[in-house]
């Protein structure tokens, strides 16, 4: 059982320890003093990540760990009733049926074997199995967009009301601080307005838009806006779509025209983001599935996870699609849309219950 000491090892009170021999180690010289300064710049940038991590999943973690620690002050031994209490809190924060019912029961087994009976043990064994199946301690899990080629393209797909064109623009504004030069092409031309707003963030980025007349193919819209990005040297062109899932027969014959269309112009992987908002619940999760039928998702994009008490949705995805989360909005700001960071999400959403754990 590893997990809670890992992560508190990494966040926790060995942090200033960590850094305070790193300095010790840098001293003398200039050569010493850039690095020390690039290492301060370093772990101020994760703090800052952290931080952020902590406030946006504030509300979840008072749903989740701050109901297991109750519910192990509640219980001295674990027993029949204590299950099914921690199923229940399992399935209350969107965590799904299928995952609670089927972790309680790999939980039910190993107490058994193992023989334990004491509630923190059985909540630390509850995290290590909630998270394993998503990624061993998250380290090799890259979710930035790959530059070894460019221009990349990004279709960006997802209902009307999840915050689809706010979450181009954050990803726009992401790469643009990085040095990318970004396109944003307005494919969706079924909703009123959206070329409109789509345009008014580019202007306040920078970017270049790409557009169609009125009542324009999207396929050809999009077509145009790949066209573009390449005679223009871009290294990423992101392509709005239409959010509606009202009539799943056009939009799929839509989103499928789009990509026959594109793959004219460019050979490369074509990524593909769902954006799904997470004070939704088990709604974002049907939403997945429904565009999943339609085309190849590679991420997720969460949005809206500080307005939710319910931050289990993330395993949801995960176990009943097997698609990652890529980006996830932990705030209003441009820039709270972070890379998602298992480690961070498990300490933020556990730190109470990591942190007491001594």
């Amino acid at each position: 059982m590893g997990l809670f000491k890992f992560l508190k090892d990494k966040f926790g009170k060995n942090k200033d320890a960590k850094s305070s021999s790193l300095e010790n180690a840098k001293e003398g010289g200039l050569a010493g003093v850039i690095e020390k300064n690039d290492q301060k710049s370093s772990d101020l940038s994760e703090q800052a990540s952290l931080d952020k991590y902590d406030k946006g999943l504030e509300k979840s973690r008072k749903n989740f760990s701050s109901k297991l620690d109750a519910l192990t002050k509640k219980y001295k031994q674990v027993n029949e009733d204590y299950f099914s209490e921690l199923e229940e809190i399992l399935i209350e924060a969107d965590c799904g049926v299928s995952f609670a019912l089927n972790i309680i029961e790999e939980l039910l087994d190993e107490s058994k074997a193992k023989k334990v009976t004491d509630p923190k043990e059985i909540n630390e064994m509850l995290v290590d199995k909630m998270f394993f199946n998503y990624l061993k301690e998250g380290e090799d899990i890259k979710n930035e967009i790959d530059f070894s080629t460019v221009p990349r393209v990004l279709l960006v797909i997802g209902v009307n009301g999840v915050g689809k064109t706010t979450s181009i623009a954050k990803l726009a504004n992401r790469y643009v601080k990085q040095g990318k030069k970004v396109v944003l092409v307005a494919a969706d031309t079924f909703r009123a307005g959206a070329v409109e707003q789509l345009g008014i963030w580019a202007k306040r980025l920078g970017c270049d838009i790409v557009t169609g007349e009125t009542n324009e193919d999207p396929a050809s819209v999009a077509y145009k806006g790949v066209v573009y990005g390449k005679e223009h040297q871009a290294d990423l062109i992101i392509i709005d779509t239409a959010g509606r899932l009202q009539n799943k027969t056009n939009l799929m014959n839509e989103l499928g025209k789009i990509t026959r269309v594109i793959k004219k112009e460019y050979y490369q992987p074509i990524e593909c983001f769902l954006i799904i908002d997470a004070t939704t619940g088990q709604n974002g999760v049907l939403q997945a599935k429904a565009f999943k039928d339609l085309i190849n998702i590679t991420g997720i994009v969460i949005t809206k996870m500080d307005g939710t008490s319910k931050g289990g949705i993330i395993l949801a995805i995960r176990e009943e699609l097997g698609i990652p989360v890529r980006f996830i909005g932990l705030g209003e700001k441009m820039e709270d849309l972070e890379e998602f960071d298992l480690d961070k999400y498990l300490y933020g959403l556990c730190s109470g219950l990591i942190n007491d754990d001594e």
